[in-house]
C-alpha cells in the first residue's frame, strides 16, 4: 500500500443473514415444517478502492444500498465476509448519533467515556475538555444526563468529541442532517481545516448540494455494488439522472 493511502478497500463484500420468523413461537413450527428460517443477502459486493490522505469522499446511493455498512466495516464495527480493509492512523467514526454515549451519564461524563473509546487518554480529555464543550455550545447542559438531550445536542457533543481526538480518518454517516444550519456550517468549516491537514474524510449523505460543495470525489453505490467512483460532478450527474 502506498504511503499516501489512508484507507485501502480490497474487493470487500459483506453477507448478512435475515431471520424470517420474528418470534420463537413462529420458529419452531418452521423448523419442523421444513420451511426456510433464514435468508442470506449481500449488503455489499466487491467494493474496491483507495482513499488517499487529505481526500474527502462522498458516498451516495438510495437507502439500503450499503453506504452505512461500508462505513461500519471501515470503522471495524463488523468484519467483511470477503476482502480486506486496511486503515492508517487514528480514526473518528460518527456513524450513529450518540453511539458510545451512555444515556444515564451526564454530558461531562460522556465526553470522557467517548474520548477514551476513540483513543484519547484521560490527560488528553482533561486538556481539551473546555475546547470540546465550547465547540458543542452546551455548557448549560453539560452536567445533565444525555438521555434528556435533543438530537441536535447529541450531534453537537458527539462531533465536538470526535474532532478533538485529532483524527487522521473521519467517517461521517448522515448525522449532520440533524443539526441546525449554523452548527452545520461550523462543522463544515472544521472539516475544511481537516482537509488542509491531510485528514481523509468519508461522508455519507443524501444532501447532494453538500456532497458537491464539500467532497473531492464521489462513490456511488447501486444495488450494493460500486456503480461509479471518480470526479464528483460526473458521478453526481449520473446518479441524479437515475433517481
Amino acid at each position: 500500500m502506498s504511503s499516501d493511502v489512508a484507507i485501502s478497500i480490497q474487493h470487500v463484500s459483506k453477507l448478512f443473514r435475515k431471520q424470517n420468523q420474528r418470534t420463537f413461537k413462529e420458529l419452531i413450527p418452521a423448523l419442523f415444517g421444513g420451511k426456510k428460517v433464514a435468508e442470506s443477502f449481500w449488503a455489499l459486493k466487491d467494493i474496491d478502492l483507495e482513499i488517499k490522505k487529505g481526500e474527502t469522499i462522498g458516498i451516495i446511493g438510495v437507502n439500503g444500498s450499503g453506504k452505512s455498512t461500508l462505513l461500519k466495516l471501515i470503522a471495524g464495527v463488523s468484519q467483511p465476509t470477503k476482502g480486506k480493509i486496511t486503515t492508517v492512523g487514528r480514526m473518528a467514526p460518527l456513524i450513529e448519533l450518540g453511539a458510545g454515549f451512555h444515556p444515564e451519564l451526564t454530558g461531562r461524563e460522556n465526553v470522557y467515556l467517548n474520548g477514551i473509546i476513540l483513543g484519547m487518554t484521560r490527560a488528553e480529555v482533561d486538556a481539551k475538555f473546555k475546547e470540546i464543550v465550547d465547540f458543542a455550545e452546551i455548557w448549560d447542559f453539560i452536567d445533565q444526563p444525555v438521555k434528556h438531550y435533543s438530537s441536535g445536542m447529541y450531534l453537537r457533543l458527539a462531533f465536538a468529541v470526535a474532532i478533538h481526538t485529532e483524527p487522521e480518518i473521519l467517517l461521517i454517516d448522515e448525522i449532520l442532517a440533524v443539526g441546525d444550519t449554523a452548527f452545520q456550517a461550523k462543522c463544515f468549516k472544521k472539516m475544511d481545516e481537516f482537509k488542509k491537514n491531510k485528514v481523509a474524510i468519508m461522508y455519507v449523505s443524501h444532501n447532494m448540494d453538500s456532497v458537491r460543495t464539500f467532497c473531492d470525489k464521489v462513490l456511488y453505490i447501486d444495488d450494493n455494488k460500486m456503480a461509479e467512483f471518480g470526479k464528483k460532478d460526473l458521478v453526481l450527474d449520473q446518479y441524479l439522472s437515475k433517481i
